[in-house]
């Protein structure tokens, strides 16, 4: 018998003062039997950074091979913003670029990594596309505290991510490289605008 998704509730206030985006959020978040508590996790912040009008999870989730984790559709239901989350392959991101305005990887894994895998690679306009990426102790924790149901606080400001899940207070500089640089390359901004490792 297959496994079916477990559901977790998260109830969220979201300040992000870097794009003046001020939102409370009911989100319904399905995590897959193949995805990990990182890459739910990641797809939560994800969300949440690139809030605009239109966005919303895939219906896939991750097991989806046709959308991404997290996209954004306008009123016409034309496709804006293809959201990659983990580690996906140089195909999938170079048909999300051909395929919408503008993409942006989130990951939870290691950003060199991630990098060097689609260095060299056949992706449409790898120029413009940024690999945001979080402090690995800070997706430990962040991961140790959530439940079913969740109350969260996300602020962004200068740059920063400040968290507050279920009462476990946390932030991290949200880190940006992009798929032009060398791996080593990095700086730290606040998001604006192989086989498929995604969980």
């Amino acid at each position: 018998m297959a496994i079916s998704a477990t559901l977790h509730n998260f109830t969220v206030q979201l300040a992000d003062v870097d794009r003046a985006v001020y939102q409370d959020l009911e989100l319904r978040v399905a995590r897959h039997p193949s995805e990990t508590a990182e890459f739910m996790l990641t797809r939560l912040l994800a969300y949440c950074l690139e809030y605009e009008e239109g966005i919303a999870f895939s219906d896939g989730g991750v097991s989806s091979t046709d959308e991404p984790a997290v996209l954004v559709r306008d009123l016409t239901g034309r496709l804006t913003a293809w959201i990659e989350v983990g580690a996906p392959d140089a195909d999938r991101v170079h048909r999300g670029s051909k395929s919408a305005e503008r993409v942006a990887i989130y990951t939870h894994r290691d950003p060199a990594k991630v990098l060097a895998q689609l260095t060299g690679k056949r992706i449409h306009r790898a120029d413009a596309i940024p690999l945001y990426s979080f402090d690995r102790d800070f997706i430990d924790s962040a991961v140790a505290a959530i439940e079913r149901r969740n109350t969260v606080t996300v602020s962004i400001t200068e740059r920063l991510l400040y968290l507050d899940l279920n009462g476990t207070n946390l932030s991290t500089p949200v880190e940006e490289r992009r798929l032009d640089q060398p791996p080593t390359r990095s700086s730290t901004v606040s998001p604006t605008t192989a086989t498929n490792l995604r969980r």
